[in-house]
């Protein structure tokens, strides 16, 4: 029921809060405009092959939600928007269905409305420390028919809820024990502080060939736990919240520098990334494929049209900045952009930057 409740917590606040924190850093990229671009617009691809599943665009809604009723509701209404379109989603953490199974139906509500979609199963790190094994991962597999399955981990967000699992030692060995008994591909996932070149080289040394960044500049699940803890009373958690409620790598910084530790990996970028335009420039930095959640959050609360709207709104600006970059499909756009400010000294200082101007930079013909 704690689980329960939290989830319901979450929701709500997310909903009706602003709960946006952080710089993305997106505004420190341009694209490179293509005055000639040589492709017709009509023929740019912007198709992906991803877990197996060919998606129209480079696009996801990551997972956020789900056990409870209301969550169902959400889940049901992002499935029917990513059958539809040809895209993907993932669901929240399952811990409360796996807890209490009887909340199963509010997960594998978006199979039955996405029948051929990709979904992404979710639980947490901190579950794995506390006695999950591949038991319980192959359950939230099954409960989905997931054709991936993301851990998240949260410490930002569990270092102020007021329950949290703040116990995170050991975490990269439980995990590879983890994936070497699954046939299903496994995708590190942050919760909005990013995931940086050590935690990304270290997992992928022990087998981790995809990361959802999640990065600093969109929902800050550290201010999340603030409203909650205030809420409870605790003024002192509350106020050391607030203080690091902007705690986190930058997006376009995390994208890099997963890519530049793990080059040959999946890198879902996402984390405050709110149109199309952010879309293109997660593409640009080394993102595969690029995630929302807020936003879609948002719309598919509205209903079923405006989440349907906002969706082929962000398909219709990266195939135009796939156009407009003379990239004829989604990994072509790879590097295509200038980067300065703030995101030029970080991957300096963090020793990206040979990185950027090598193999990744697009040569001049």
């Amino acid at each position: 029921m704690e689980t329960r409740t939290r989830k319901l917590d979450h929701l709500r606040i997310t909903l009706l809060n602003d709960v946006e924190a952080g710089d993305t850093w997106f505004k420190y990229v341009k694209l490179i405009h293509r005055a000639a671009p040589e492709l017709d617009l009509n023929e740019v691809d912007t198709r992906i092959e991803l877990f197996g599943k060919t998606l129209n665009a480079p696009i996801i809604v990551t997972g956020m939600t789900g056990g409870n009723e209301h969550s169902a509701k959400i889940n049901a209404t992002i499935a029917e928007v990513v059958e539809e379109l040809g895209l993907g989603m993932g669901v929240g953490s399952q811990r409360a269905a796996i807890e209490d199974p009887s909340l199963s139906w509010t997960y594998r509500i978006a199979r039955e409305k996405a029948p051929n979609a990709l979904l992404i199963a979710n639980i947490g790190a901190p579950q794995l420390l506390k006695g999950y094994g591949v038991t319980e991962i192959k359950k939230a597999i099954e409960m989905i028919d997931a054709d991936a399955i993301a851990i998240h981990l949260n410490a930002a967000q569990e270092a102020f809820q007021p329950e949290g699992d703040v116990d995170f030692k050991g975490i990269i060995d439980k995990v590879a024990e983890i994936v070497d008994e699954l046939d299903t591909p496994v995708i590190i996932k942050e919760t909005g502080a990013g995931i940086d070149y050590e935690t990304a080289k270290a997992f992928n040394e022990v087998g981790i060939q995809a990361f959802d960044v999640s990065g600093c500049g969109g929902t800050s699940w550290v201010k999340v736990e603030m409203y909650r803890a205030y809420e409870k009373g605790e003024e002192e958690l509350g106020l050391a919240a607030s203080w690091l409620s902007d705690w986190g790598i930058p997006t376009a910084a995390s994208i890099m520098e997963v890519r530049t530790a793990a080059p040959n990996s999946i890198i879902i970028g996402s984390g405050g990334i709110r149109n199309g335009m952010e879309a293109a420039k997660a593409l640009a930095l080394g993102a595969d494929v690029v995630g929302v959640a807020l936003p879609a959050l948002k719309a598919a609360y509205a209903g079923k049209e405006e989440l349907r709207k906002f969706m082929k709104a962000m398909m219709i600006a990266i195939k135009a900045a796939l156009f407009l970059t003379s990239s004829p499909n989604a990994e072509e756009i790879k590097g295509k952009a200038v980067i300065f400010g703030p995101l030029k000294e970080w991957i300096i200082e963090r020793g990206l930057y040979e990185y950027w101007l090598g193999s990744n930079k697009p040569k001049r013909k």
